[in-house]
């Protein structure tokens, strides 16, 4: 960990780019997975060989590595399964997260030496529940999205024998903790093997719903109607305890967990500098006014947000977080791959780049120098002078900011 007295702040990595930006901009630990059984199909993953150059270069920043595990798979996957577990000790990971009883019972025999880390698939919500689990060798356990704060501090508080992660950021599900049918309902790909559409996150319409409670009958206690045009009516908002961070250090969990192994390198960076730099900023013992505030914590990840931000169900009354006046979110248009000649450094561009505009230079620490329009230049891959960069290309900027280096995003 980076300091004793601070979680361990483990954040996605659903393939290299994510992986190296989770360790540039502050992480501790990464979780990932393979290609298959991992619960997020959809993203690259790491096989094979590429598992242990992960782990190797993961390990050589001083991270550590968690493999995931944690489908609810059928028998017939399960040879499969086995041949996975039989070659974690090999790759080197730090530990297994996984799920189902047949899974972590076959990850005692097959490799032990391995650490358990109990997924939030297996939505652990009370103590009975942890000595189980604690009894059956697991060492760490994730707990249910759907607790509150005092819930979970009086299971930190009970279990110090016990390692307990926190989520605090991303999306959250419409049913308990992943165990969803809906995607396999509707388009016969199941969420627990980590196939999921998520078509809670569709648009629809032509809803109407009136209910009214039998007992008071003092009008309607849900009322929907759904005009002409589609809404994502069943999407839950994506979580946000950014401002809680003295708070929930306080209780004393073992890691903060930030959602997104399917989201891109640029998600990655922006989440986890700023969870890393709220978490600094709660270990110090007296305020630094030069230090961002909780409000600016929010607006940082109003960046990254595709859904509105709330506690979930962190606090008994919900905080959704409100968009501040004037805001513009300013997407990620480039990372940054290796110097090209003086002054200037190769590029992937990642949306529409205009050179007339300002650009921000994202740094750890919540760092943002601008690169002001007329004092920067832009190249294509045929080294043409350009006024935009398209996404999916490759170019060269030119500027005189010191900062830069191999890895760090661009908003513009």
């Amino acid at each position: 960990m980076t300091d004793f007295s601070l979680p361990e702040l483990l954040a996605p990595a659903g393939g290299r780019e994510q992986l190296e930006a989770a360790v540039l901009y502050g992480a501790d630990a990464v979780y990932l997975g393979g290609s298959a059984l991992s619960l997020r199909a959809k993203c690259q993953g790491f096989d094979g060989p590429e598992l242990e150059q992960a782990v190797r270069y993961a390990h050589t920043a001083g991270v550590r590595v968690y493999y995931c595990l944690n489908a609810l798979p059928f028998d017939e996957h399960m040879p499969f399964v086995e041949r996975q577990l039989e070659a974690l000790p090999e790759l080197g990971v730090d530990g297994l997260i996984a799920a189902d009883p047949g899974v972590i019972r076959l990850a005692r025999r097959l490799c032990p030496s391995i650490e358990l880390h109990l997924s939030t698939q297996a939505h652990s919500v009370n103590a009975s529940a942890v000595e189980f689990w604690q009894e059956f060798g697991v060492t760490r356990i994730n707990l249910a999205r759907e607790l509150g704060r005092e819930a979970m501090e009086r299971l930190i508080r009970r279990f110090p024998g016990m390692e307990f992660e926190v989520f605090v950021h991303g999306a959250m599900c419409l049913s308990l903790s992943g165990h969803c049918l809906l995607s396999a309902w509707a388009n016969q790909r199941a969420a627990n093997l980590g196939l999921c559409t998520q078509p809670c996150r569709f648009e629809y319409r032509g809803l109407t719903l009136t209910v009214e409670e039998a007992l008071r009958r003092d009008g309607p206690f849900l009322d929907i109607t759904q005009g002409e045009d589609f809404s994502a009516i069943w999407a839950p908002m994506d979580l946000c305890l950014v401002r809680w961070m003295k708070d929930i250090t306080a209780m004393g969990p073992a890691a903060l967990k930030l959602e997104g192994r399917t989201k891109s390198g640029g998600y990655v960076a922006q989440v986890t500098d700023v969870y890393r730099t709220a978490m600094a900023r709660a270990a110090q013992l007296k305020d630094d006014a030069s230090a961002p505030t909780e409000e600016d914590f929010v607006t940082e990840l109003f960046h990254t947000a595709s859904r509105p931000l709330c506690s979930g169900f962190f606090l008994p009354e919900r905080r959704v977080e409100t968009v501040p006046e004037g805001f513009r979110p300013r997407p990620v248009v480039a990372r940054v791959v290796a110097p090209s000649g003086q002054d200037g450094w190769q590029i992937q561009v990642r949306s529409p780049w205009h050179a007339g505009d300002d650009a921000a230079i994202l740094l750890p620490g919540m760092r943002r120098p601008v690169l002001r329009a007329g004092r920067y230049t832009l190249e294509n891959h045929r080294g043409e002078k350009v006024d935009r960069l398209n996404p999916g290309t490759t170019g060269v900027l030119y500027c005189e900011e010191e900062n830069l280096r191999a890895g760090l995003y661009i908003r513009a």
